[in-house]
């Protein structure tokens, strides 16, 4: 599947659910791609005080696509789902998560939220976020800003694990 990128010119006058899916898909893109050309030492690589890691970060967005766009939209909780009670938990990594899984489970649900999203307006409610009732716009503005986040985190580790990597060679 093909997506255009926020600063195609198609984008700039496209309608605004197609510019919120332009920059949603972009920064998808980015923190699927941030793992990419690494090991998996390297993707479990810890710099920071917290639980987070490339991998994990990863991981951890695989949960907010299934929170927003699974738990929220289609009311199971969580255990049905089969994602952590807490976004913290959502950084932990099992001894079988690697590269090529997580990034298949990213992908995955990334595919599951479009499906989930394509019946949807901007200003149908989605019922089953703990806030309580919440339109698609707020959502997708939310999510956005989280990935943007993360895509920042993402950019600042890997920089930090392939700069490491290259002193140490």
């Amino acid at each position: 599947m093909v997506f255009l990128s926020p600063t195609d010119p198609a984008v700039f006058h496209a309608a605004l659910r197609d510019q919120f899916e332009s920059f949603l898909n972009e920064h998808r893109a980015a923190l699927h791609d941030s793992l990419n050309g690494l090991t998996e030492k390297q993707a479990r690589r810890s710099l920071v005080t917290s639980k987070t890691t490339l991998l994990g970060l990863v991981k951890h967005a695989t949960f907010v696509e299934k929170v927003w766009f699974d738990e929220a939209i289609t009311c199971r909780s969580r255990t049905e789902i089969g994602i952590p009670d807490s976004p913290d938990e959502s950084f932990d990594l099992d001894d079988g998560d690697t590269i090529t899984s997580v990034q298949r489970a990213y992908q995955q649900a990334c595919a599951a939220s479009r499906e989930a999203t394509s019946v949807l307006t901007l200003d149908d409610l989605v019922r089953g976020n703990r806030r309580g009732p919440l339109p698609l716009r707020w959502v997708y503005l939310h999510v956005l800003r989280e990935l943007a986040q993360h895509c920042g985190h993402a950019d600042i580790l890997r920089e930090q694990v392939l700069s490491d990597s290259a002193h140490r060679g």
